[in-house]
């Protein structure tokens, strides 16, 4: 196609670049653009290299960090990353914001969610970048005999976490027998059963006792059906104690949980060689001495 025809007195078009000179203007303009660049960047670490550290430091203090959270009352019980896993499990392990308004509500719900925490007694920020968590735990009762092992709970009958025992120290605690149900929730959630609830609190009340009889399990007697429930401790030389209801549910005239635990620990101070003891009725009376008076 040919190009239109030029008007009069139009200027002629200025001359195209050759090749030699195409070239050489991308090569410094290129040129031009790499320098740049590494002025940026020089002058980027000079700024960096002046001011880094504080800049740093500025972040570290705007936020929460893990290592700056101070946990009381973890009990000797319980695992030494009991904080590390509460922050986790919570997703609050990466650093929270210190100007957040929800922060103290933000951890007392994350520690109150373990299920070794009781209660979250207090939470209190301190400057410039820390905080305070206070706990109470909850404390091993009892072990409850499951197809395939043990679960322990507390003496409400709270599931308490399985992984942070092995078989030697679950021997230190009683053992729960004839528990036909199982747990309704996970870790940190009651069992759910009255059965469990009422084992668990008399294995709290048995305390020492239960090693010094060198008792092998606490379990539900089988009585007369619809009759109120019984429990019975069984020892490892054939000794059967018939305990009764469990702390708090005597029937009239059944001496009261304490009563029985003083029993047991004269017991305990005696050698015994099995047989069965009735602690639901009351130990029989001491026989009266008189001295003889002398005129």
């Amino acid at each position: 196609m040919k190009p239109p025809p030029r008007r009069p007195g139009q200027p002629p078009d200025p001359p195209s670049p050759g090749p030699v000179t195409a070239f050489v203007s991308r090569y410094f303009a290129g040129l031009a653009a790499l320098v740049v660049m590494v002025a940026a960047s020089l002058l980027g670490w000079s700024l960096w290299s002046r001011f880094g550290e504080r800049v740093s430091a500025t972040d570290r203090t705007a936020v929460l960090l893990t290592e700056n959270v101070e946990l009381l009352g973890a009990a000797p019980w319980v695992p030494d990353n009991l904080k590390a896993e509460a922050l986790r499990d919570a997703s609050l392990d990466g650093g929270l914001p210190l100007d957040d308004p929800e922060l103290p509500r933000r951890l007392a719900r994350a520690f109150g969610m373990h299920p070794w925490v009781r209660q979250v007694v207090r939470v209190e920020l301190r400057h410039p970048s820390a905080a305070l968590v206070e706990i109470r735990c909850r404390e091993p009762a009892a072990m409850v005999g499951v197809p395939g092992g043990l679960l322990a709970v507390d003496a409400e009958g709270v599931v308490l976490p399985s992984k942070d025992f092995t078989g030697e120290s679950a021997k230190n605690y009683p053992k729960l027998t004839g528990i036909e149900s199982g747990p309704q929730g996970a870790d940190g959630v009651a069992w759910g059963d009255p059965v469990v609830e009422e084992g668990a609190a008399l294995a709290a009340a048995l305390g020492p006792e239960w090693k010094a009889l060198r008792l092998v399990e606490c379990r539900p007697s089988r009585g007369n059906a619809g009759a109120p429930r019984q429990w019975e401790l069984a020892g490892e030389d054939g000794l059967l104690i018939l305990f009764g209801s469990s702390p708090g549910r005597e029937l009239g005239g059944e001496p009261t949980a304490a009563v029985k635990i003083a029993r047991l620990r004269e017991l305990a101070a005696q050698p015994t060689t099995g047989g069965r003891i009735d602690l639901t009725t009351p130990a029989p009376a001491a026989p009266e001495l008189r001295s003889i008076q002398v005129d």
